[in-house]
């Protein structure tokens, strides 16, 4: 088996038609290397012609040695990581890639030194980090929900297991005057005002720029983002989510800031909207889970509950000891996009 590194044109040739995080999009990738000053080097593993497993890193050189971040911190990105996709079902050949794709980027990237800091990131659905525990690397554990979308036929189908207070509200939608459309990247701005400032309620800084954020939206395929915003009858702005799409899965990505209309959660309305096209829009039929993006902050885990989603675990892998202990307190803040 063969690692090389890739241009974006062939990462996006070799990239799955499934299995992967909305970040792994080509058109993503290039408008995160746009945003970094790091370097960014696309792996791939391939056996013959084809490519069975593909991992981007972010590099960067520092004063006193090197950082390597999958996805770069201060983004908003919430998962990036290794994609393994084999040519046969059996365990032991996903092992196989999952390991020989490990230790050639781990290689490559001078992981073992000291003067390397690494941190990434795994997707959803990648269920073995241990060749990175194998090669010193700490490994832990995070969550997030994520809520079963398949085979629904309506949004009562998907909101069958909500608690009963989250599905009444929903269901209040429907006698609201309350309107909620999907916009574009002018509303996904004004929704980031909010976001700053709910940032700041808890002295946080928010977890992008605005130029990423029109960067990205400007640059992604339609079929990847929707701006879904919430106004009264007269037009007046109430809230906004900015959801992402891979090919599997729905991203609750940001927004969502508090706000009410006649004593409703309006995002608990604009939740029930996307559900809704998430089980009726033939152009998201392959979607299966709407992604709430985290479940790792107590005082947020009490709404996402609600909702009843799978509690899905994902992987976080990162250089142990301590240069690894004093790098983290200096991007923490902005590495904790997730919540």
């Amino acid at each position: 088996m063969e690692i090389e590194r890739l241009e974006l044109e062939e990462w996006g040739d070799a990239l799955p038609s499934s299995g992967f995080e909305v970040f792994h999009d080509p058109d993503a990738l290039a408008v995160l290397d746009a945003h970094t000053d790091a370097e960014m080097r696309l792996y791939g593993a391939f056996k013959g012609q084809q490519a069975v497993g593909l991992l981007p890193a972010f590099v960067e050189q520092k004063p006193v040695g090197r950082t390597v971040f999958s996805p770069p911190v201060g983004l908003g990105v919430p998962r990036l990581g290794p994609i393994i996709a084999p040519n046969s079902p059996k365990r032991r050949k996903w092992e196989r890639i999952n390991a020989a794709l490990a230790e050639g980027v781990l290689d490559d990237l001078e992981a073992d030194n000291r003067s390397t800091l690494l941190r990434m990131t795994c997707p959803v659905g990648y269920d073995d980090p241990r060749p990175y525990g194998w090669n010193d690397l700490a490994v832990d554990t995070e969550f997030t929900y994520v809520v079963d979308c398949a085979g629904c036929a309506d949004v009562e189908d998907a909101m069958a297991g909500f608690s009963k207070s989250l599905r009444n509200e929903m269901r209040r939608y429907d006698e609201l005057d309350v309107a909620i459309d999907t916009e574009g990247v002018d509303a996904a701005l004004r929704i980031y005002d909010d976001v700053v400032d709910q940032y700041a309620k808890y002295d946080d800084t928010a977890p992008m720029s605005r130029p990423f954020l029109r960067d990205l939206l400007s640059t992604l395929g339609d079929d990847r983002w929707r701006v879904y915003v919430a106004r009264t009858p007269d037009g007046e702005y109430l809230s906004g989510i900015v959801a992402l799409f891979s090919n599997d899965l729905a991203y609750y990505w940001q927004g969502g800031v508090t706000a009410s209309y006649e004593h409703v959660s309006v995002n608990t309305l604009l939740h029930r909207v996307i559900l809704e096209d998430l089980v009726t829009d033939p152009a998201l039929e392959s979607i299966t889970g709407y992604d709430l993006v985290g479940a790792n902050t107590e005082r947020l885990c009490e709404y996402k509950g609600k909702f009843n989603g799978e509690l899905r675990p994902y992987y976080v892998v990162e250089s142990s000891g301590l240069e690894m202990t004093l790098a983290k307190s200096a991007y923490q803040r902005v590495a904790s996009s997730l919540k």
